[in-house]
């Protein structure tokens, strides 16, 4: 099957069926008859930006990650600050860094709306499943990003 063909299949998976992590996704890719690596279904996952939500009965979720087509980088700041509400559960900063904790499965994605906006004030972002460590070039940068973080709407990074 064609990656473009999996991942609207995998969109349609994720809208009728409450997918709560890989390896479900992958058994419903093979009721399908689809083969799939756990290293595709990652990539399809980042690719599509499907995130991990908690749903009414307070179980994980996977969701695709609502967005507009074509995005401004003034559509990308606001899917940040959007971003920062729903998945960020701690924000510290630790010297010239910013460690920040989300969700399981969203590290990734905040981490590249980070990457994508190019702040003056972030020289990389390391995420894993659900931290991110955000490098600065001085601690009093690292204050800044968490400021932001905490409260996006109070100041700019951009």
């Amino acid at each position: 099957m064609r990656k473009k063909d999996r991942h609207e299949l995998i969109k349609q998976i994720i809208s009728e069926n409450p997918i709560r992590n890989q390896n479900e996704l992958m058994d419903h890719l093979k009721s399908h008859e689809v083969s799939a690596t756990q290293a595709t279904i990652s990539r399809d996952i980042r690719d599509l930006k499907i995130v991990k939500t908690i749903d009414d009965t307070g179980k994980p979720r996977f969701e695709l990650f609502q967005e507009q087509t074509a995005p401004t980088e003034d559509d990308d700041i606001k899917r940040l600050i959007r971003m920062t509400g729903e998945v960020i559960v701690k924000i510290e900063p630790i010297q010239f860094m910013t460690i920040v904790n989300t969700l399981p499965d969203n590290a990734h994605l905040l981490a590249s709306v980070l990457d994508d906006l190019s702040s003056h004030l972030i020289v990389a972002t390391m995420a894993s499943f659900d931290t991110i460590i955000i490098i600065s070039r001085a601690p009093e940068d690292a204050q800044q990003v968490a400021a932001f973080l905490a409260d996006p709407t109070s100041s700019s990074i951009f």
